[in-house]
């Protein structure tokens, strides 16, 4: 069995990395940490119009280019290694996800164009306070005003919503009052103008990646807001952040990469004792552990994608196995890297610190790594 990209994937890496090492450069990254939005408005509009990525995985009926999760590992894993600042995975991985997952075929059409354009900035709101990792920790409440048909009423605090600064749309998820569980669950599309809807954007350990506080007070939003039947999404949001869990750990394989990319560079050019530091046993070890490391967490990853790809029951597995492992291997090599480095390592102008911050934000977000290796083992009947 030959596993491979085909040559139209293999094009599509390339030009990504070829985009990215200009667009996506050390300063370019360091520009956009410091802009007030996070990322740079030509760059994200030739991001969508230019490249089409925001289009990839959305259906050709919404104005995308019906790729599926192979195609969007190829572009993380690219961007993992530019850290690029863009609103990118809060869009395209997140909010069109569980729009996909849940939403009617005209709600599609209506919200997924505006994304496949780069036109509309979107994001999911589903933990609450407590730093719920799946649907049933859902705590935001979602009542009805009065009867079938009517609008609904929408209260509760999101501590921590990436890229909520920005969103034109939210994709919120509630629970109906007294329902536990996965039981009561429903998923919104709400306007970030709506009256009610308070953010605030929040000082963060990676700048390179904003998130903000979303508040809801009683935000009313029409009945045309609910995705799917009203106390039945559970599933659907599980679905979609399986998917963005897969495209999470293939952007940190990408961020691993990057780190051993860096470190053996380091380590040929930085010479001591009159030769490169790279020759010692002590360096070169942990170079080769990293690049142990970086090869399993891109096996993990690309096979969370495959069976994303394929649809398969076991994706639920796949992806908490891939999270754990690639967050896991992403900070272990950001670590390392910073040892190679030794001094300068911490410096402002190497952009290891950069790396080392990503790595260490993005272990807990979508569920920490002991929180998925207790999912999967669940799934194994051993959660007695």
């Amino acid at each position: 069995m030959k596993f491979a990209l085909t040559e139209e994937q293999e094009e599509l890496r390339a030009t990504a990395r070829a985009f990215l090492a200009e667009h996506s450069s050390s300063e370019r990254v360091r520009a956009a940490m410091e802009s007030e939005s996070g990322f740079e408005a030509e760059l994200w509009k030739r991001v969508a119009e230019e490249l089409g990525w925001t289009a990839v995985t959305i259906p050709e009926d919404c104005g995308g280019l019906g790729l599926g999760a192979v195609e969007l590992t190829v572009l993380l894993e690219a961007m993992g290694e530019a850290l690029l600042c863009a609103p990118f995975f809060s869009t395209v991985c997140l909010a069109a996800r569980a729009i996909l997952e849940a939403g009617s075929t005209a709600q599609r059409a209506e919200h997924l164009s505006g994304i496949a354009a780069g036109r509309t900035l979107a994001t999911l709101a589903f933990a609450g306070p407590g730093g719920e990792a799946d649907a049933a920790g859902v705590s935001a409440a979602a009542r009805r005003v009065a009867g079938p048909g009517s609008d609904f009423v929408l209260s509760g605090r999101f501590p921590q919503v990436l890229d909520g600064h920005c969103a034109d749309i939210v994709v919120v998820a509630g629970r109906a009052p007294g329902s536990a569980g996965v039981n009561g669950v429903s998923l919104f599309v709400v306007p970030a103008s709506t009256a009610g809807v308070e953010r605030r954007a929040l000082p963060t350990l990676d700048r390179t990646r904003r998130l903000a506080e979303l508040v809801l007070r009683d935000a009313r939003v029409p009945a045309s807001a609910l995705l799917g039947p009203e106390g039945g999404a559970a599933a659907a949001l599980e679905r979609a952040l399986d998917h963005a869990r897969v495209a999470l750990a293939a952007e940190q394989v990408g961020g691993a990469q990057r780190c051993l990319d860096l470190g053996v560079a380091y380590a040929k050019e930085r010479v001591q004792f009159g030769r490169p530091i790279g020759s010692f046993q002590a360096i070169k070890h942990r170079l080769a552990e990293m690049m142990v490391r970086v090869e399993s967490a891109r096996s993990a990853a690309w096979w969370a994608a495959g069976v994303a790809a394929l649809g398969g029951e076991e994706l639920p597995q796949v992806a908490s196995l891939a999270k754990a492992w690639s967050s896991e291997a992403f900070f272990h090599c950001a670590a390392e890297c910073l040892q190679v480095h030794g001094g300068v390592g911490f410096t402002w102008e190497y952009d290891v610190h950069l790396l080392l911050k990503r790595a260490r934000a993005g272990e807990g977000f979508l569920g920490t790594p002991s929180w998925h290796r207790e999912r999967v083992a669940r799934r194994l009947g051993l959660d007695g």
